[in-house]
This record gives structure tokens, C-alpha cells and sequence, in this order.
């Protein structure tokens, strides 16, 4: 049964998130309050890891959830069930194309859903960080990190390098 619901889940999340692998992350997030798969700490951890490793966000945390569920079949479950909508639709549009790509009404949805991706990217985001930023040194941190990035431009891997070194030093000081 937890094979099921794990391959439900994951298929939802791969189903209906647009955007790429962050945009999977207020579902999962959704799984972590309603499933006692992962913690909301976890996943943090999670988003983190999978940020500086091969793949989608989504699918990393997809087979870590499954793992921790079920195993070996768990992860496997977990991680086709959220790559299986984005086949299917790959194979779909793959053949209307050209058919409907200057559609107005096609379009029209996708201007929709890129701010709506990004609302729902930004509550998350407000969610981990209330749950996250529990001290100064953290939220000072995260002020830091903030400023920098938008001073530099740099690539993501860069502030979380920066991040790590920066929290390995705290952690030895303090």
C-alpha cells in the first residue's frame, strides 16, 4: 500500500509541476507535513544536497523519500512515478508542436504559469526560511548571501560553497 501511495504522490508532483526542479518543492514540502516520509528539516537538507548533485531537484529528493520509505523498490517507485508525467507529456507536445506553438491560448497558459510557479516558490521559500533561520548567526548568513548573490552574479554553486565554509567556520568558533 505504501508502494501506492508513494507512486500517487510522486506521480502528482511530476504531473503538476512546472518550472523545473525547484518548482517541485511546495510539493514536497506539502509531503512533509502531511507524511511522516521526511521532516521539513530534512528537506531542507535535502534541497540543499540536490542542488550540488547530478539531476533534478525533485527526482533527488523523489528517490531519497522512497528510499527512506520502502527501500530500494521505494526509490525506484517514487523516482519513475515522477519522471512518468513528464514523459508522457514530452512524447504528447513532441507531436503537436508545431501544430499549436503560436496558439494564443497556449501561449496565454504558459504566461500564467510562470508567476504562479514563482508565488508558489516564494511561500515555500518564506515557510523553510521561518522554520530554518532560528538564530543571528543564520539569519545574518542568509542577509550575507543575499546581498552577495545579488552584487555578483555568480553561479548558485559558488554561495553554496560559500555557505558551507562560512557555516563549517561557525561551527568550529562557536
Amino acid at each position: 500500500m505504501i508502494l501506492l501511495l508513494l507512486a500517487f504522490e510522486f506521480f502528482k508532483i511530476g504531473l503538476f509541476s512546472f518550472g523545473g526542479g525547484y518548482a517541485t518543492i511546495p510539493f514536497l514540502y506539502h509531503i512533509s507535513t502531511e507524511y511522516a516520509w521526511y521532516s521539513a528539516n530534512e528537506l531542507t537538507r535535502m534541497i540543499a544536497v540536490a542542488s550540488i548533485t547530478p539531476g533534478p531537484v525533485g527526482i533527488n529528493v523523489a528517490t531519497y523519500a522512497g528510499l527512506k520509505t520502502s527501500g530500494l523498490l521505494g526509490s525506484l517507485v517514487a523516482t519513475l512515478s515522477e519522471m512518468l508525467p513528464s514523459l508522457i507529456l514530452v512524447l504528447i507536445i513532441a507531436k503537436l508542436l508545431k501544430k499549436f506553438s503560436d496558439n494564443f491560448y497556449v501561449k496565454s497558459i504558459i504566461s500564467i504559469l510562470k508567476p504562479l510557479g514563482c508565488a508558489l516558490l516564494s511561500y515555500v521559500a518564506l515557510q523553510l526560511l521561518i522554520s530554518d533561520v532560528k538564530d543571528l548567526k543564520s539569519a545574518l548568513l542568509l542577509l550575507f548571501l543575499l546581498i552577495l548573490s545579488w552584487k555578483s552574479k555568480k553561479d548558485p554553486l559558488f554561495y553554496i560553497i560559500i555557505s558551507i565554509l562560512i557555516g563549517i567556520i561557525l561551527r568550529i568558533i562557536f
